[in-house]
């Protein structure tokens, strides 16, 4: 294996996702290309229908292409074995919490579904993850209907990073969080993201997280990747959803917070990049 290959966590080659349908075959990716690096935050954004949150269901095993490659760590996702399964954690857009379980339960599921481990130890690994997401002892032995919306997502967080996976993979994380809860998860996310050394790929329709979290931003439409990298070469790069959705007002609020008090790069500054001229900004 080559260094470039292991510095990819995850390859994307050709992919084609159909359903079939009575009224007709519906494509929704063709001949997508999408490399996903080590260590790096992608986030995939794109209009309803571009397929965002198929793709990270591609990527964690859960649905296959119609045509096409996906490696991960250097394997298919559908072959990797129950042991292999723990090098991906998944943050569903809701929690998808057990609401028959306790919190502490719910974070110790996946250790207990593969019965290597003594339940004592499964207990304690457990609790060292809640600590690691903001979460004390006392949460342990509530259910998830007396959490809040905040404290859902940090115990989903938890349960995903039971099995210490390298590759993290999040379905809009601060989804219908309040802009505190949503600014403090994001605190959270940097954070171990830093710490642990973690390769995250993130769904968002988020603009604040988006800008906040990103070392890379992957645009999908036209079904495919039409441009990934930093939000300066997405800005510019010329497509009348990227003009739509990143430099129309919530776009230009979301960078002004990014960049309050900072000079340039500004929303006005990276429009000029792309060659519009203000009055389509």
């Amino acid at each position: 294996m080559t260094d470039q290959q292991t510095a990819n966590v995850v390859e994307i080659r050709k992919l084609w996702t159909v359903f079939e349908s009575p009224e007709g075959d519906q494509v929704v990716h063709r001949d997508l290309d999408l490399t996903i690096r080590k260590g790096e935050v992608l986030s995939l954004v794109g209009g309803s229908g571009t397929g965002k949150t198929v793709l990270l269901r591609q990527i964690l095993g859960l649905e296959r292409p119609s045509k096409g490659e996906v490696s991960v760590l250097g394997h298919p996702p559908g072959r990797l074995s129950a042991t292999g399964a723990a090098n991906v954690g998944m943050l569903f857009q809701h929690g998808a919490l057990f609401s028959a379980f306790s919190v502490l339960d719910n974070v110790a599921f996946p250790l207990r579904e593969l019965k290597l481990l003594p339940d004592d130890l499964i207990r304690d690994a457990a609790l060292v993850k809640l600590q690691m997401v903001g979460l004390d002892p006392q949460q342990a032995t509530k259910s998830p209907a007396d959490l809040s919306g905040g404290m859902i997502k940090r115990v989903a967080l938890a349960r995903a990073l039971i099995m210490d996976p390298p590759l993290l993979l999040l379905d809009e994380p601060t989804a219908g969080l309040d802009p505190e809860s949503a600014d403090g998860f994001c605190d959270l996310l940097r954070g171990l993201h830093r710490e642990l050394g973690l390769t995250v790929v993130m769904v968002t329709h988020d603009l604040d997280t988006l800008f906040d979290l990103s070392t890379r931003i992957a645009v999908l439409a036209d079904q495919r990747v039409i441009v990934a990298g930093t939000a300066r070469d997405v800005i510019a790069y010329p497509h009348p959803f990227i003009h739509e959705y990143f430099l129309g007002g919530r776009g230009q609020r979301a960078m002004e917070a990014l960049h309050e008090g900072v000079p340039p790069p500004t929303v006005s500054g990276l429009a000029g990049a792309a060659g519009l001229p203000l009055t389509e900004r």
